[in-house]
């Protein structure tokens, strides 16, 4: 049966999809198969957004039909029947899942006062725990957009919390936890006090865990733990999108992409335009009648300047067309801020913008991390899954694999180099990897340059250093050093200025000079362009010929090394020893048992010829340099794959049958497979992972998504702690030989 969890509020506007998401995000990495459910849909007129975003999270594979119970209109003709579809329809989940978050209804129902109730009854119908989530904001829901609701006391929350438990006593509904969400960031902890004596006096009668949970280091009354996540107004804030909609508005100029981005403000420009001017502030949306053309075009240039802040849009009223010359001269700006065009008036504009609610959704990349960085920041995530009794999975499914690398490199928080600030995908990739707390980095470009781009995105990199790459002091620090480096090659020091103002060359130069822990490139350049300066300025380990690479192979249910698919075309026997005996080290960096199977088109002794003694002798290298490695060829991929043909081909083999790091004879043959597995077997590929040299740098496909940067930037980091970790064992030994590789 799937251990579940049923997550309501005691009211609308809580945002409990954001501690859904949260849940969702834990269940995901301890888990197999996790859904979600909704016992009443908020809407039967359009899709429920919230639910969407749900579905999108990569652990969920449901349809949304299958995720629904039943309508508010079911709830009102017949709420005995209505539970009972609902049961019916949520066993139809739990049988296809290890795990259920459960979603309880948004208080979209103004004629039902008893609407907790339902959903504890549900909960208790369902045998789910609940999690209870309570607001901490007044007035919730109304202008919240200029930060207009109003935080609620501890003694506020104190008396909601005693509201609620009534109602899920009354019920017989099991309490797992609380979670005082958007709470004054001023007073978490006595709003914890506050919650945990109101449920001390509450509990008695009411089902919950036999625990004695403590938070913020102390013991409560209650015996339940309670969590206290701050407000952020992030959350809450509508997109541009969400404006144009509300407004009735039509974008007239700017790029569509940027109507993502959050209107964190309201300016209604009805004053001079100096009085407009001294008033914009980061993230604004601003109010012009479109018949003041020059307070428009004076919004535009102080968007367009690196002095004034970086707003989110500008809102036409009035229904206005613009006259020619001001609509030639605005093209000629070529803004990439959205405009838009509304038919209402300033007031009917100013209303509907400040009654705007923001949603968290699957689009919103910003929203979408900062929700998860609050939930991972401030709920003990460990204790939730130990109160719901869930084991973890023995298989490593892709997801899993993806969250132990950001979990691991968040533990190490190791400083990596991304030379590409020029690129968005880089830049959205970078806010990700800030807000999750994954590295801390440095993005190379010009910073006034960089820093725009960002806030014409909706991302934060405040987190993030911006260097320019024609810095004077550390291009002369990295000149000299380059020339010192590179003396043997007849390089000079004007040589090396011009040399190192390349990015690749830069970034590499402050990996070698201890500035950085790795570097991340490759989404604009090329691989030769990346990894070039590596191998000069770097360069490999002492024990390792060449530089070599890894795709780490995530599967439905395990996770794979395959090597070399990327850089050598056609290895030696010399050549393949090393990169098996690499591969076998980055699979150990990554918690992979390294069994190296030498591929090759025969197996054992059956086959003769060039390429098979080629793998033949590697292999022969490999067990004399590394005799406690368990390694095989050559061998063939099914035999090295699948337990049954190896039974056949190699009954006595320790790896025939359960290898787990395949090295293939050449770049042709490994490049097509790993593809070809990518491809038809549905696999993630994440890589090249660049392995052999002293320090980490890896690349990127050209073609690389947001989340692909994301996990190279992961991998990097934990390859850099990987290598603190072998420095210290060197010092520790006092080894002369491993001091060199350290």
């Amino acid at each position: 049966m799937a251990r579940s969890i049923y997550i309501t509020s005691a009211e609308g506007h809580s945002g409990k999809s954001t501690i859904a998401l949260g849940v969702l995000d834990i269940l995901g990495r301890s888990v197999g198969r996790v859904g979600v459910f909704r016992p009443i849909a908020r809407s039967v007129s359009e899709r429920d957004y919230v639910l969407e975003m749900l579905l999108a999270h990569d652990s969920i594979d449901l349809s949304y039909e299958q995720v629904i119970g039943v309508s508010y209109d079911d709830v009102h003709a017949d709420p005995d029947a209505a539970l009972s579809r609902i049961v019916e329809r949520y066993k139809e989940v739990e049988r296809l899942c290890d795990s259920v978050v459960i979603l309880g209804s948004d208080y979209t129902d103004v004629g039902s006062p008893t609407e907790l109730t339902f959903n504890a009854r549900i909960a208790a119908n369902l045998g789910a725990p609940v999690l209870l989530v309570l607001g901490g904001r007044a007035g919730q829901g109304s202008t919240e957009m200029l930060g207009h609701s109003e935080a609620r006391s501890p003694d506020d929350m104190r008396h909601i919390t005693e509201l609620a438990l009534v109602e899920l006593k009354a019920a017989h509904a099991t309490l797992l936890g609380i979670v005082a969400n958007r709470s004054d960031p001023e007073n978490l902890e006595k709003i914890r006090d506050a919650i945990g004596r109101a449920a001390g006096d509450a509990l008695a009668g009411l089902a919950a865990p036999a625990v004695v949970a403590t938070t913020g280091g102390k013991k409560r009354r209650s015996r339940i733990p309670i969590w206290s996540i701050p407000e952020d107004r992030l959350l809450v804030a509508p997109s541009m999108a969400n404006l144009v909609e509300s407004t009735n508005g039509t974008m007239i100029k700017g790029d569509p992409r940027l109507l993502g981005r959050e209107a964190l403000g309201v300016l209604v420009a009805g004053m001079s335009m100096v009085n407009v001017l001294q008033r914009i502030t980061d993230g604004m949306v601003v109010v012009i009648p479109g018949d003041r053309t020059e307070v428009l075009l004076a919004v535009l240039m102080a968007n367009a300047a690196a002095t004034f802040p970086n707003i989110s849009g500008i809102i036409l009223n009035g229904g206005f067309d613009l006259p020619e010359p001001i609509e030639r001269l605005i093209d000629g700006l070529n803004p990439t801020l959205p405009i838009i065009s509304t038919p209402l008036g300033t007031y009917d504009t100013a209303v509907r913008i400040t009654g705007t609610r923001g949603r968290l959704a699957a689009d919103s990349q910003r929203k979408y991390d900062s929700a998860l960085s609050l939930f991972e920041q401030y709920v003990d995530g460990a204790k939730l899954l130990e109160l719901l009794d869930v084991s973890s999975s023995v298989v490593v499914t892709p997801l899993m694999f993806e969250y132990g690398l950001i979990d691991r490199a968040r533990s190490v928080k190791k400083h990596i180099v991304l030379p590409e600030g020029s690129d968005d995908r880089v830049l959205r990739a970078a806010a990700t990897v800030l807000t999750r707390g994954i590295a801390r980095l440095t993005i190379l470009g010009e910073e006034d340059e960089v820093r725009s781009r960002a806030m014409s995105l909706g991302v934060d990199l405040d987190a993030a250093a911006i260097v320019s790459p024609f810095d004077p002091e550390l291009r002369e620090r990295f000149a000299e050093e380059y020339a010192r480096i590179r003396s043997h090659r007849g390089i000079t020091l004007d040589m090396a200025r011009d040399t190192v103002s390349d990015v690749s060359y830069f970034g590499t130069m402050m990996v070698q000079l201890g500035l950085a822990d790795g570097m991340v490139s490759g989404a604009a350049h090329t691989t030769a362009h990346t990894i070039r300066p590596a191998f000069e300025i770097i360069k490999t380990r002492p024990e390792v010929s060449v530089v070599s690479s890894v795709f780490l192979m995530a599967l439905a249910d395990r996770v794979l090394v395959y090597g070399d698919c990327a850089v050598i075309p056609d290895p030696t026997s010399e050549q393949l020893a090393d990169i098996a005996i690499s591969s076998s080290e980055t699979a150990v960096q990554f918690g992979i048992d390294p069994r190296v199977a030498m591929l090759s088109y025969s197996t054992g002794e059956s086959g003769a010829g060039a390429d098979v003694e080629k793998v033949r002798e590697a292999t022969a290298l490999v067990r004399s340099r590394r005799p406690a490695l368990l390694v095989e060829g050559p061998i063939q991929y099914d035999a090295a794959a699948d337990a049954a043909v190896a039974a056949a081909k190699m009954p006595e083999s320790q790896v025939a049958g359960r290898a787990t790091v395949f090295i293939f004879p050449d770049l042709n043959t490994g490049n097509n497979t790993y593809k070809a597995v990518q491809r038809s077997a549905g696999a993630i590929a994440v890589g090249p992972v660049l392995q052999g040299l002293n320090k980490p740098i890896n690349d990127l496909s050209r073609g690389a998504l947001v989340q692909d940067i994301v996990n190279t930037i992961a991998i990097t980091a934990i390859q850099a702690a990987t290598g603190d970790v072998a420095a210290a064992v060197v010092e520790t030994q006092g080894s002369a030989e491993r001091e060199v590789l350290a």
